[in-house]
């Protein structure tokens, strides 16, 4: 019997191998909160009917559009599907948006039907919030992706300061960690040395286009993922870097449909 011992290992390894996620990237276990790690590759899908096919581990996929069938179903296939969320701006085609007071409602952001919220009423916006990360967590989801968290360097028609963002990144951070949710900080990388600690993962909109990238290496250096597009730039243009910098790289298209480049 100790003879076959090594033959039955290997056949226990090939069993496990064959185990293993998309492209042979697991995404692990359900158990606990997920930690995203460099390099795993993903899809960003916010349009268009959703193609469930793409080889890839984690998707980021609208909260609001897909019900917990969908979830279910990307599971199934042995992926992590992160939830996108707007947290900083309000859009007027949301099944919420009559509960968000006019007072909170800034300039647009530059999006047809969106307009920046005055983050200081967390009063107001906790428990709005809230009930966002508690449908994303009865749907299913392992993470959310929550969007605008940036408004005090832009023009939001308030006088938010960096304290003032801050202190609301960390409250939806804190939301969704009580639900068991991964939390993504999006973009705001001037404030990436302060939250770094709050947040699971990054994703990014076009630092290479901008010449920022360097800025999102305290998340690689932590173990955490960066999920990162460019939409301009040719993938030969960006993809060197990216690879060099272990982050999770894609071209796509402003509308976020299913097609996709990746590096």
């Amino acid at each position: 019997m100790t003879r076959r011992l090594p033959l039955l290992l290997g056949a226990l390894v090939l069993l496990l191998a064959g185990c293993a996620g998309p492209s042979g990237d697991d995404p692990g276990p359900r158990e606990g909160r997920w930690q995203p790690r460099p390099g795993q590759a993903w899809q960003w899908q916010l349009s268009g009917r959703l193609d469930a096919t793409v080889d890839v581990p984690v998707y980021d996929i609208d909260g609001f559009d897909h019900p917990a069938s969908v979830v279910a179903d990307l599971h199934r296939r042995d992926r992590r599907v992160i939830c996108y969320l707007s947290t900083g701006a309000w859009e007027d085609w949301r099944p919420d948006a009559r509960k968000f007071p006019r007072a909170l409602l800034g300039r647009g952001n530059g999006w047809k039907g969106e307009r920046w919220l005055d983050i200081r009423r967390t009063d107001v916006l906790e428990p709005l919030m809230a009930a966002r990360l508690d449908m994303c967590r009865d749907k299913g989801f392992d993470a959310v992706e929550p969007d605008n968290m940036d408004g005090y360097a832009n023009r939001t028609g308030f006088p938010l300061t960096a304290a003032d963002q801050l202190r609301y990144n960390r409250l939806i951070a804190r939301l969704a960690h009580e639900r068991g949710l991964a939390v993504g900080l999006k973009n705001d990388l001037d404030q990436i040395p302060e939250l770094l600690d709050d947040f699971d993962f990054a994703v990014n909109e076009q630092c290479a286009e901008y010449d920022e990238c360097s800025a999102l290496r305290p998340f690689i250096a932590a173990g955490k993922a960066v999920y990162h597009v460019e939409y301009e730039l040719p993938t030969r243009e960006f993809c060197p870097e990216a690879k060099r910098l272990r982050m999770s790289s894609i071209r796509k298209r402003y509308e976020l449909d299913a097609w996709r480049a990746p590096c």
